[in-house]
């Protein structure tokens, strides 16, 4: 017979695993990358012109300002261009997107463990 676990076991064992895996290498890197990204003020400058522009696209929008808007929207497009052109940028999403593929790959395997575990189980139906 298999063992029966609590809701406050299965969350305490979760959060085991989360600090395990906030202690992994691609969690490590990213957070480095995260910490770059912070500290470079160019990096910040730009991010706070993209914000700007983006409120002023949906006002500019909501007043149906269409010329406006579009002028607008390349700003945000050359901004945002300039902005992923910066090597620390690049790497904290590279970073990012492994640890979302990590997680992701972790969640999956959780997912099939959980599936497989109750498809051995002998069914009340039967």
């Amino acid at each position: 017979m298999s063992a029966s676990y609590s809701k406050a076991e299965i969350l305490a064992k979760a959060k085991a695993i989360a600090d395990r895996l906030s202690e992994t290498d691609q969690v490590r890197f990213y957070k480095q990358a995260e910490a770059k990204i912070s500290s470079n003020q160019k990096v910040r400058r730009l991010v706070e012109d993209i914000k700007k522009h983006q409120k002023e696209s949906v006002n500019l929008q909501h007043f149906r300002k269409h010329e406006a808007y579009r002028e607008n929207e390349a700003k945000i497009d050359r901004l945002q261009a300039e902005l992923d052109a910066i090597p620390v940028v690049q790497e904290f999403k590279q970073s990012q997107e492994d640890v979302n593929d990590f997680l992701q790959l972790i969640v999956k395997l959780m997912s099939q463990r959980v599936t497989n575990a109750m498809d051995d189980r002998p069914s009340h139906f039967e």
